[in-house]
């Protein structure tokens, strides 16, 4: 069998059962249309990346659950390097503003975009294409290139990141929602919502300077939590990220993940991506210290899952 097909009909299978590909079962449904109750976690394959954010969030209850009138949202994409949409390196621009263009119509009062970019923060806004898209759908980019944006704040309970500078937007806002695209890293093996913590952050040289496993799980103890957590899985970079892969490291299974358990979401999104890589969720040691922190939970046997295959 091709790769192609191969991973096509593994990836049915992770939709019905545990997410785990290598399972192989085939029988995947759309169940959030089946039943009226609510899902903790939503696993989408096989759309567009806005038409498969409108299937999770319907499947989590609708925007207006977790966005209320009159509410400043930040929705925070990972916008760290000057590639182009097809390279993967960035959240596609399409889900961005589908989202941005739901917290609006919910009765959002404004919608801010930023992050703490790696290269120069002009070339990425432009050139990841979520400037462009953030601006189509209402929303307003903030800038996160300098200090001053960023105010220090306190993180209970953390073993080596107990003080942190927070990016203003974030302390300033009533509700963030966590927006990463699913890749390789080199650092912490893989790039998903807990990782996003650190383009919130100033000072990202602790992090890999004390203990980088550690320090992402320490971020996510910070008191303003996100309300969901989108991971877009659209395109993934599955070899040398986050920055020196090429397009032959980049495979598009079409597929995303939501959740408001950012363990949960991580935990999923990791299985997922053990299909394309020898990376496993055991590999991944933040996601295990912030399970072990309670911070969500990595067993999603416990969860409501919708599984949804669009084609």
């Amino acid at each position: 069998m091709e790769r192609r097909n191969f991973l096509k009909t593994a990836i049915l299978g992770s939709l019905t059962a545990g997410l785990s590909l290598k399972n192989n079962l085939l029988s995947a449904q759309d169940k959030s249309s089946n039943f009226g109750n609510e899902y903790d976690l939503a696993a989408v394959m096989g759309g567009e990346p806005d038409a498969m954010y409108a299937k999770a969030i319907e499947a989590l209850g609708g925007i207006k659950k977790f966005v209320k009138q009159g509410q400043k949202v930040v929705v925070k994409p990972n916008i760290g390097w000057n590639k182009t949409p097809e390279l993967a390196a960035n959240t596609n621009p399409i889900l961005v503003g589908a989202i941005i263009r739901d917290c609006l119509k919910a009765g959002a009062k404004e919608v801010v975009v930023f992050d703490h970019t790696c290269n120069n923060w002009q070339d990425c806004y432009k050139n990841s294409g979520i400037e462009e898209a953030v601006k189509a759908a209402g929303g307003k980019m903030a800038f996160g290139h300098e200090e001053k944006y960023y105010r220090e704040v306190k993180i209970p309970g953390a073993k080596r990141l107990n003080i942190a500078k927070i990016h203003e937007a974030i302390l300033d806002c009533d509700v963030w929602i966590n927006v990463p695209v699913l890749k390789h890293h080199s650092g912490a093996k893989m790039t998903i919502a807990l990782k996003n913590y650190m383009g919130i952050v100033w000072d990202r040289r602790f992090f890999h300077a004390n203990d980088l496993q550690q320090c992402i799980a320490d971020s996510a103890l910070f008191s303003k939590k996100p309300i969901l957590n989108i991971v877009d899985a659209y395109r993934i970079v599955t070899a040398n990220g986050p920055q020196n892969h090429t397009l032959a490291d980049v495979q598009t299974p079409k597929a995303l993940f939501m959740s408001a358990d950012i363990v949960a979401v991580d935990a999923a999104s990791a299985k997922f991506f053990n299909q394309f890589t020898d990376i496993s969720l055991a590999d991944v040691g933040h996601i295990n210290i912030a399970n072990s922190l309670k911070i969500g939970t990595s067993d999603i046997d416990k969860l409501r899952v919708s599984r949804i295959m669009m084609n």
